[in-house]
């Protein structure tokens, strides 16, 4: 039993539209690296190249996928929404709604992004492989039903759920989303119905600024299976690790799922120029460590851990690097570079304490006592 890495450099040609000297990027024409656009491949890519050249690519399952098929968009997206998104792919490219541009080729790519997680989840419920790491981009998380939002496209985990129910029939599924921004998008989706518990940790009031509040449980069939934790800014390491013992570890043992996912953004990291969290690599170490004991605890390991947000091209890969050698039961010989520093720029015990009683407040409020 292996862990699965799902990669293909199609989906590093992303672009939201940059152009290529004096033309218009797509097909065999490579977008730049980033041209000042934060959604930028070089924190995927450079993630990428960072397993490969340290020790952890040899113990990987490296692996690719089939695009999400129409048939699978449609389980979560409605038709207008799919037509117009390829439609305007195909004439050069625009915007599907909030911060969600692209080029030429977008839909194809975004539709592969899709695809990946989808293959990555059916791999592992088979038991094919104990536990995968998808490196999709675009991201998904924020996208609604019928609106693109920040920088994404395709709902990819929703649509990779779906694909596994149609595959697998009924199924509880949970989605544990660390992106430091609120998952509202895989939110909405699931928000009332009681298959799929989604769970976002997620700086308060960051991104989307009127979503992810603690009071937000679900509706109708779904009332219960929503929870939010939202964090105060520059709460660090420990409000993480006190969220997943506090709130996470008890409502995924509540939920039973079959199957976890993880909504895995790195933005939550002390570097990241979109957010102000503090966290480290070995935040993120210590979150899989967790999350990968409650699958074997609940659900015989089964779990997919699915790439998200990250903005910071030089920290990302050691963040992610922490994640995938948690996964695959791994230590490499890459040493953090910016660990030491960022251990110290931890907040005071007096906020730690505060971000403390406030999740034991939401504690009583969601369990009781």
């Amino acid at each position: 039993m292996t862990t699965g890495f799902f990669f293909d450099e199609r989906c590093m040609w992303h672009s939201a539209g940059e152009h290529v000297l004096f033309l218009p990027v797509g097909g065999f024409l490579q977008p730049p690296a980033s041209a000042g656009y934060a959604e930028s491949p070089e924190t995927k890519r450079r993630l990428r190249n960072l397993v490969e050249v340290s020790s952890l690519g040899g113990v990987l399952d490296w692996r690719r996928a089939e695009p999400a098929s129409r048939a699978d968009l449609l389980r979560i997206h409605p038709e207008g929404y799919i037509d117009r998104f390829r439609a305007m792919s195909d004439a050069g490219g625009g915007d599907m709604g909030e911060e969600a541009g692209f080029s030429r080729g977008g839909f194809e790519i975004a539709a592969l992004s899709a695809g990946l997680a989808a293959r990555g989840m059916s791999e592992v419920m088979s038991g094919r492989l104990q536990n995968a790491y998808v490196l999709s981009r675009p991201p998904g998380h924020h996208c609604l039903p019928d609106k693109g939002m920040g920088f994404c496209l395709l709902a990819n985990i929703p649509i990779g759920l779906e694909a596994l129910r149609a595959e697998c029939g009924p199924l509880r599924a949970a989605v544990l989303d660390w992106d430091v921004h609120h998952g509202n998008g895989t939110e909405a989706i699931y928000y009332d119905r009681p298959d799929t518990l989604t769970i976002s940790l997620h700086q308060e009031a960051c991104y989307p600024t009127d979503t992810g509040h603690a009071g937000d449980r679900g509706a109708g069939q779904g009332m219960g299976a929503n929870l939010n934790i939202p964090l105060l800014p520059g709460s660090g390491h420990r409000a993480y690790l006190d969220a997943m013992e506090l709130l996470v570890a008890p409502a995924l043992r509540a939920f039973r799922p079959d199957i976890i996912v993880v909504a895995c953004g790195l933005d939550a990291n002390a570097l990241d120029p979109l957010a102000r969290m503090l966290a480290h690599s070995e935040t993120f170490r210590a979150l899989t460590r967790e999350t990968k004991a409650l699958a074997e605890e609940l659900c015989d390991g089964r779990l997919v851990v699915v790439h998200e947000g990250g903005y910071s091209e030089a920290y990302v890969p050691f963040c992610g690097l922490a994640v995938i050698e948690e996964l695959a039961g791994h230590r490499t010989a890459v040493i953090d570079p910016f660990l030491a520093l960022l251990e110290e720029q931890q907040p005071p015990e007096d906020m730690i304490a505060l971000q403390r009683r406030r999740l034991e407040a939401q504690v009583r409020a969601v369990f009781g006592g």
